[in-house]
């Protein structure tokens, strides 16, 4: 018992041992300049294999560079080497000063390596003390700069380049850092610096996909949001004293115009196929409305459209905007619209915005009646294997076609497939709309289905017999029908008592009406 007591207070002791030993150092190297040198242990601290030790070091030594350059005690402009301190012909206030520039080198470069340590709390103080020396520097700059307006742009993207690893996921960094890109000085020379970082990485790499890298560089470009109005661009790390409209980073169309590049640098090269996804989800409400120019997605959207499967789906929404707000004109869209429907749209995941999307393409009632009556009956025929939740939105779906294009009631109303079986001109493996011969078919997939196991299928197909109205049927609700939601609403139905013709057996061979109770007796 006694040595495990001595080991918890040894314990304890280092802790509080390290502590005061930081503190001690810190103050005596703010005190006075005759200690300069104390600033070595502190520093040391920074390279410790015990996580508080680190963090803690972290703290003073933003404290002591923090102080130092309120103090203007850090040397301003191009660093002399320290071996020239000796032969050189300076003062002791600027030795000094050369001095400690050296030291907040030093510590920010620890920092930065530090970035990449094992342990999250590590890396947050220290990406939080490095924002510190960037407000610092900003407030107090190191160089003499002609310009009006200062911000530390090497030591932000020299931070940028380490939490865009090309070996660890630095996802949850990044997202630490979101707070920092609230400020319209900090994200505005981060977008900067990303774009940068992009061409170097991925020219190095030959154009090669790098999936760490690339989902780093995604994480870091999804956190950024450029303010909706100009009026909203007031919040700076760095204050500056000049003309502060002038300043191109507090202009609303420099930001969009530095977004826009980033993105486009980052979309120009090859993704990994689950980054698509990832980009095309949030393209239409997050990316798009922040360009300036929103057309110059369309390469990225074509490449997308043609790679196929949910790729292609998802890449639905972003051209629907060109298309209809800024006038894009795609050749061979709806061709490539009637080529994406295969089996697989009733199993994706974004079955519901596919349906939406195909809804508002197919609502103009100039589309020519082959490619109407196309849609039409090749929706029908991948019915006949469709799930019944995903029939209860196309079998309402292909009525308001035929109700928007009345010219396709011929499908419907087709006097020869009544009379006798025949074979169905439609040609389902052809790509081309026009020469699939749709229009020379009928819905007999619709008529098969009316003998549908499920009930409420059914009595849906059952509604192509009758007339149908103007009035178009809603299926916004039906969108995000599940399987689960249609069993319970099965199970909560209520059912009436149906009169049976036979008697309820209560024993067994005891109703003399059973073949069996005639036979048959149990003694």
């Amino acid at each position: 018992m006694a040595s495990s007591t001595d080991s918890n207070v040894k314990g304890e002791n280092s802790q509080v041992s390290y502590k005061k030993y930081i503190n001690t150092k810190t103050d005596r190297v703010l005190q006075s300049k005759k200690h300069a040198n104390d600033i070595f242990d502190v520093i040391e601290y920074l390279q410790s294999e015990k996580d508080k030790e680190v963090i803690f070091a972290t703290n003073a030594c933003s404290k002591v560079f923090c102080q130092l350059f309120y103090r203007g005690d850090l040397y301003v402009g191009d660093l002399p080497e320290e071996e020239d301190l000796v032969n050189g012909d300076r003062s002791a206030e600027e030795k000094y000063r050369i001095f400690m520039r050296h030291r907040y080198s030093n510590c920010v470069e620890l920092l930065l390596e530090n970035i990449g340590h094992k342990a999250f709390q590590v890396k947050e103080t220290s990406l939080c003390a490095l924002m510190k020396f960037v407000a610092a520097e900003g407030k107090h700059p190191l160089q003499n700069l002609d310009e009006h307006y200062n911000f530390p742009r090497e030591l932000l993207q020299t931070l940028v380049e380490h939490l865009l690893s090309e070996k660890e996921d630095m996802s949850l960094l990044i997202s630490r850092f979101q707070e920092f890109l609230e400020m319209d000085d900090v994200r505005y020379y981060v977008m900067s610096s990303v774009r940068d970082n992009i061409y170097r990485v991925m020219g190095r790499n030959k154009k090669a996909v790098i999936p760490v890298y690339q989902n780093n560089v995604f994480t870091l470009l999804s956190t950024i949001n450029v303010p909706s109005e100009a009026s909203k661009m007031r919040h700076f790390l760095v204050r500056q004293d000049y003309k502060l409209e002038q300043w191109k980073v507090a202009k609303l169309k420099e930001h969009k115009r530095a977004f826009e590049q980033m993105w486009l640098v980052f979309l120009k090269f090859k993704l990994p196929s689950n980054m698509y996804k990832k980009i095309l989800v949030i393209l239409h409400e997050s990316i798009m409305p922040q360009m300036s120019d929103p057309t110059l997605l369309i390469d990225f959207l074509s490449a997308a459209y043609d790679i196929g499967g949910a790729i292609s789906l998802l890449s639905l929404n972003g051209l629907f905007i060109l298309i209809h707000k800024h006038n894009l004109d795609y050749p061979d869209f709806y061709k490539k619209l009637y080529s994406l429907l295969d089996p697989s749209i009733f199993h994706v995941k974004y079955r519901a915005r596919f349906f939406h999307l195909v809804n508002i393409f197919l609502s103009s009632t100039h589309l020519p009646a082959y490619l109407v009556a196309a849609f039409v009956k090749r929706f029908a025929r991948l019915s006949l294997t469709a799930p019944p939740t995903s029939l209860l939105i196309l079998l309402p779906f292909i009525c308001n076609l035929i109700r928007r294009h009345p010219s396709c009631r011929v499908l419907i109303h087709r006097p020869s497939t009544a009379e006798e079986p025949c074979d169905d001109p439609y040609v389902m493996e052809e790509e081309d709309p026009a020469q699939c011969h749709a229009l020379e078919s009928s819905l007999w997939e619709i008529k098969t289905l009316q003998k549908h196991y499920h009930p409420d299928v059914a009595k849906a197909a059952m509604k192509i017999n009758e007339p149908l109205t103007e009035q178009e049927d809603d299926i916004s609700e039906l969108l995000e029908l599940s399987t689960f939601e249609l069993m319970e609403r099965e199970l909560k139905a209520e059912r009436k008592t149906i009169p049976l013709e036979f008697d309820t057996a209560t024993e067994l061979l005891k109703s003399s009406r059973e073949v069996l109770g005639v036979h048959f007796s149990l003694e």
